[in-house]
């Protein structure tokens, strides 16, 4: 999946191996970086050799997607509350959400899936508000 996705985005952007290769030197972050190569990219989109974690990060950020994403990896099952819960941005049709607008669309989708799927009732609790728990024999 990998090599897939990282030939569709370069081709995608009209690079050359070479070129791609360029546009992550200037992405160095640390002295030890190694510069890329159009072979070594080559190399990766033909799946005979596999970026290391940091060429990936690299490649995420140029792309400006996310490592899983470049990786294949597809979530078949999201849960709202995880993405809410994220200190990523929220975005909503170009509107970037506020701290206090994502509490209230959050707030809402709660709300309105509680109306919709009723929770059923919880068991109740004894005298003491402690929970009772049957006992093995």
């Amino acid at each position: 999946m990998f090599p897939d996705r990282l030939k569709a985005l370069r081709k995608g952007r009209g690079l050359t191996l070479n070129q791609l290769a360029k546009a992550l030197n200037q992405l160095s972050t640390t002295v030890n970086d190694k510069q890329n190569t159009g072979p070594q990219i080559g190399s990766w989109e033909r799946g005979i050799n596999t970026p290391s974690y940091l060429e990936v990060l690299k490649l995420a950020s140029f792309f400006e997607v996310s490592m899983d994403f470049l990786v294949g990896r597809n979530y078949q099952e999201l849960d709202l509350a995880d993405i809410f819960a994220m200190n990523t941005q929220l975005t909503l049709e170009g509107h970037l959400l506020t701290f206090a607008e994502r509490q209230a669309v959050y707030g809402l989708l709660k709300s309105y899936l509680r109306g919709r799927h009723p929770q059923k009732p919880q068991a109740p609790l004894n005298e003491q508000n402690e929970l009772t728990l049957p006992l093995d024999k």
